[in-house]
């Protein structure tokens, strides 16, 4: 109150220009807040005939249908809930919508198509390798490395504090792509007769391509949309779990087997 007294000391005297000024900035709106005040104080009992039109347009359909909305409560917002209070109100209203339903119904389209790819890719990868490689225990040999590089994909990316999510699932079978080309290479080097790839020509040229591929998985990790950044960090993770799986566990799995031919009979 003291600041307030303090301007209005000041006001007494000023000249006629600043107090017309403080008038208008102080009072422009005074008509408009006293017309709002006016029209609440003579406001009647609300009924469905003198609602607004706009708000009529938005709750009541044509035919007199009324619009019901449900929110879920704070619990209800992942995932799990989220289906659950989904479930619970199409168990009520079937033909219920909205962002909830949306949502939902877009996860689980996301999921449907991931698995269908994976499928897919899983058994054109068997049957190239089958007719490629012609030998069934090298076909296994590839497809349990690549498997591996599964894994490692999933304990890195808990490790690293990253989940798998609708955004960056999509981006894991394109792992089966990257990952077999580097696995075949190996295999048909192996029964070439080249028992120490690591340190070969071919190996560095693995290596080369996985570089200039995470080159471009980076690109998209450093992107500012949320969804495309996770997408790419995923696929440096996978990128890294298939470098792991092709120079450690491939080398392991091929020298174990031929070990295991040396001493059967």
């Amino acid at each position: 109150m003291r600041g307030i007294d303090v301007a209005l000391g000041r006001l007494e005297h000023a000249p006629d220009s600043r107090l017309l000024a403080m008038n208008e900035a102080v009072s422009r709106f005074l008509p408009r807040q006293l017309s709002l005040l006016g029209d609440e104080l003579d406001a009647g009992p609300v009924s469905m005939k003198n609602l607004p039109a706009s708000l009529r347009r938005d709750w009541i359909s044509p035919g007199g249908w009324l619009r019901v909305q449900v929110s879920p409560t704070a619990r209800a917002q992942a995932t799990a809930g989220l289906r659950r209070f989904v479930q619970a109100v199409q168990a009520v209203a079937p033909q219920a919508g909205g962002s909830a339903v949306t949502t939902i119904a877009s996860a689980d389209t996301i999921m449907w198509a991931f698995q269908q790819a994976a499928v897919l890719a899983i058994l054109a990868i068997t049957g190239v390798l089958l007719l490629v490689m012609r030998r069934l225990r090298d076909t296994g040999i590839v497809l349990l490395t690549l498997g591996m590089s599964a894994l490692l994909t999933a304990l890195f990316a808990r490790a690293a504090g990253m989940s798998i999510n609708y955004a960056n699932i999509i981006a894991l079978p394109l792992l089966l792509g990257v990952g077999v080309s580097f696995n075949v290479y190996f295999v048909m080097n192996w029964r070439a007769g080249m028992h120490r790839f690591v340190s070969s020509a071919s190996a560095r040229a693995v290596l080369f391509s996985a570089l200039t591929t995470g080159t471009a998985f980076g690109s998209l990790a450093l992107s500012h949309d949320r969804g495309m950044a996770s997408m790419g960090s995923m696929l440096l993770i996978s990128l890294v779990a298939v470098l792991v799986a092709t120079f450690v566990f491939l080398p392991a799995l091929l020298y174990t087997l031929r070990g295991w031919a040396r001493v059967s009979p």
